[in-house]
């Protein structure tokens, strides 16, 4: 059994949601399993913390869940176009994985939430590829063979699954929404399985 590590912020729930889906996904997939973790928010006051483990939900990534995944999927709600700085702060703070190689040859997908159709789901997706493909991953997106990639109304880009949440966060996802997250974690979880079985048989 391999892992792929399902990490996200989110404030309001909508990008968790989106989250459990692809989760979901992933978990179709024979011999693979999702392992759902966020990240702490971040604070304007420097002496503010966050408790070691969350009230509620996922615990917090830790670099060894970098280190130990097959495979990543990682999502953040659009903030001015690119993702939330507590996601942001994560990812800097990945020196050691990306000094050590852990990442190297692993597959990756994106994921997004915004309040307004057009409020830069792209842009934010294409921005939280970046420091991934800076650690050597292989950027997995969603192929226009799915039908819903051409049906949808609401979310759902050839980068990355995405959500519609309306502007108090509280619109649901709909089923090409859905349909979506659910194909990009599978495509995730076989491109995991296909890597894994490949190193293996070299």
């Amino acid at each position: 059994m391999i892992e792929v590590l399902v990490l996200y912020y989110s404030r309001h729930g909508a990008t968790a949601q989106l989250a459990r889906e692809i989760a979901h996904g992933v978990d179709s997939v024979k011999g693979v399993s999702a392992r759902l973790r966020t990240v702490p928010p971040v604070s304007a006051t420097c002496e503010a913390t966050a408790p070691a483990v969350p009230s509620e939900g996922p615990p917090y990534a830790e670099a060894d869940d970098l280190k130990e995944c097959a495979a990543l999927a990682v999502g953040s709600p659009t903030r001015f176009g690119n993702m939330a700085a507590a996601m942001k702060y994560f990812i800097d703070n990945t020196v050691a994985n990306w000094l050590a190689g852990d990442l190297v040859n692993k597959p990756f997908c994106v994921f997004t939430s915004t309040s307004s159709l057009h409020g830069g789901q792209e842009t934010t997706l294409t921005s939280m590829a970046l420091p991934f493909m800076h650690h050597g991953m292989l950027w997995m997106g969603i192929p226009y063979t799915e039908q819903a990639l051409h049906d949808t109304e609401a979310g759902g880009t050839p980068y990355g699954a995405s959500h519609w949440a309306g502007a108090q966060g509280g619109r649901p996802m709909n089923q090409h929404e859905i349909a979506l997250a659910r194909a990009q974690g599978a495509r995730l979880a076989k491109a995991a399985l296909a890597l894994q079985h490949g190193m293996g048989a070299a």
